[in-house]
């Protein structure tokens, strides 16, 4: 009886180690995946609005008839400027290069000459400006400190113009900038009781702030 007994467990805890082997075995959970952090660059299309003050304004070297020059007094130093840029970056591991176009809104006043007995001119100044420019700059990761130049012009007047900035990414896609900019624009022709004179060079200093924002970047 016991020699049974003993036989009847036996062959239970066999037919319980086979049914177990039989069931399917469960995998451990596949572990999540974590997308790996976008890294930041500089490279992209970018539109902005800007706003500063100019100096300097309506700086004339003179209206020059014959072989005499005529100074004219501006009334207006300084002036409040303010307009929309567009450009592109392209970033070479920490060296960025691009191109931006800007036009400016601005207001320079007037300048009156005084002709003696001949009367007294005043001229009005232009009331926008516009530059094209290259920028070429180094990236300390969201921070970017550039120079930039190129061409300026009005709507009757070009020159160059030549500057720097520095630009920080508030977020991918959005950016503020600090920027000065020296424009020179060329002489340019007035008349004046039936008489062209040829004003002198109109220098002026800029420096403005703005807001980038880029498209199709991180």
């Amino acid at each position: 009886m016991k020699k049974i007994l003993l036989a009847s467990v036996a062959l239970f805890g066999f037919a319980g180690v086979a049914s177990a082997a039989d069931l399917p075995v469960r995998s451990a959970p596949p572990a999540p995946i974590v997308a790996a952090a976008p890294i930041f660059t500089w490279t992209g299309f970018y539109v902005g609005v800007n706003a500063g003050a100019a100096f300097n304004a309506n700086d004339d070297d003179g209206i020059v008839f014959g072989d005499t020059t005529f100074f004219g007094d501006s009334d207006d130093d300084a002036s409040f400027i303010g307009g929309a840029q567009v450009g592109y970056n392209y970033q070479m591991g920490s060296f960025v290069v691009g191109v931006e176009g800007d036009l400016q809104w601005a207001d320079f006043g007037s300048t009156t000459y005084d002709f003696g007995p001949a009367g007294v001119y005043t001229a009005d100044s232009d009331d926008w400006f516009g530059t094209a420019r290259v920028r070429a700059g180094v990236a300390f990761d969201r921070a970017l400190l550039y120079a930039t130049g190129g061409f300026a012009f009005t709507d009757n007047r070009s020159g160059w113009t030549v500057g720097g900035g520095l630009e920080y990414a508030i977020t991918n896609n959005l950016s503020a900038k600090v920027e000065g900019l020296y424009v020179n624009l060329e002489d340019d022709d007035v008349t004046f009781n039936g008489t062209t004179f040829s004003t002198g060079e109109t220098d002026f200093g800029v420096v403005r702030a703005g807001l980038n924002f880029r498209f199709g970047t991180y």
